[in-house]
């Protein structure tokens, strides 16, 4: 039996990740940060499957700790500030934990035993501004936040530690990928709820920012199984994760409001307070190389993503009888 440390595991990305790897036969460990109150909510389905320890990106000890207790065969680093506009608002705080948290993961990998396989949670966002339209492996990065620079730092720092010490460090560049357990900060959750709190009628309208702005967006699900993918090969490496199509927010909002047979154009308000201070270019990614290399490929389209998510929240609303104050959430973040 393989054991795998997953950090950030209480995420969208590391709740998927976890399931993955226990129908896998994986020994799990999630990380979680020294909090008074854990939300483990996304995991209710696997909470009793795995070990949740405590530790913290920015306490190299500590992490050196669970290496030697646990002796993890990968260890998968999810953990990060991952709200694009929180980290204008709290860029050391971004810095501290996105960027120099990943040299010490990587560090304490190399100390304690630099033959555990490492993944690393890279972003499309460190393409920012891009330079070519798809973007691939090979594209020059030009972030626009200071979350897409920490993650240009983090990524780099990967690359090092693979090329200097020999270590299976590998990256994934993942673009946008949501899902019913994406945050509420997150635009295609924002819009599910809105969409499932309208048609439920205890919402009137939507409040949403830039409806030009356009991403890559895929099933958060299938972009789990790219990053065990990753650390099976034999030579580790960096792959792009992608749908290698594009969607605007306006196109979420047709095919969310008319799942339930609604005209999103009767409830969408645009707000100047949702737009960015600087919105990346258009990111579409090239998965040709993961495809090919990985023989990676995607369950779910763009569509059936939207769909799914809609009718959880639905069902979420249904449950709940009330809804959250989406108005709190300031985002056009896919």
């Amino acid at each position: 039996m393989k054991t795998a440390l997953i950090t950030g595991v209480t995420g969208q990305d590391g709740s998927y990740l976890a399931e993955f790897l226990l129908n896998k036969g994986y020994k799990v460990v999630g990380m979680v940060r020294r909090t008074s109150i854990i939300n483990l909510e996304r995991l209710k389905n696997v909470q009793d499957q795995i070990t949740i320890v405590q530790g913290d990106l920015l306490d190299q000890g500590a992490l050196m700790g669970l290496l030697s207790e646990f002796q993890p065969d990968e260890v998968y680093n999810l953990a990060a500030m991952s709200f694009v506009p929180t980290s204008w608002q709290q860029p050391i705080l971004t810095a501290e934990s996105t960027a120099t948290g990943v040299a010490r993961i990587l560090e304490a990998v190399r100390k304690v035993n630099k033959n555990i396989r490492f993944y690393q949670a890279s972003s499309s966002e460190m393409f920012g501004k891009v330079q070519a339209v798809p973007q691939t492996e090979t594209t020059p990065f030009w972030p626009r936040s200071p979350y897409g620079v920490a993650k240009v730092y983090g990524h780099w720092m990967t690359v090092y530690y693979r090329e200097s010490y020999n270590m299976h460090a590998t990256s994934g560049i993942l673009f946008n990928h949501g899902s019913p357990r994406r945050g509420l900060e997150f635009v295609e959750r924002k819009i599910s709820m809105g969409v499932a709190a309208i048609k439920l009628g205890m919402s009137k309208e939507l409040r949403l920012g830039n409806l030009d702005a356009q991403r890559d967006l895929g099933f958060a699900g299938d972009y789990v199984k790219a990053m065990w993918l990753m650390l099976q090969q034999d030579t580790p490496d960096d792959f792009v994760i992608a749908t290698g199509e594009t969607h605007s927010i306006r196109e979420m909002c047709e095919v969310a409001f008319s799942h339930v047979g609604l005209d999103w154009q009767e409830f969408v308000k645009q707000d100047p307070r949702f737009f960015r201070p600087a919105e990346v270019d258009l990111l579409i990614g090239d998965p040709t190389k993961a495809k090919q290399t990985l023989g990676w490929q995607l369950d779910v389209s763009f569509p059936q993503l939207i769909q799914m998510m809609v009718d959880s929240d639905l069902q979420y609303l249904q449950e709940r009888g009330s809804m959250p104050n989406l108005a709190e959430f300031t985002t056009v973040r896919l």
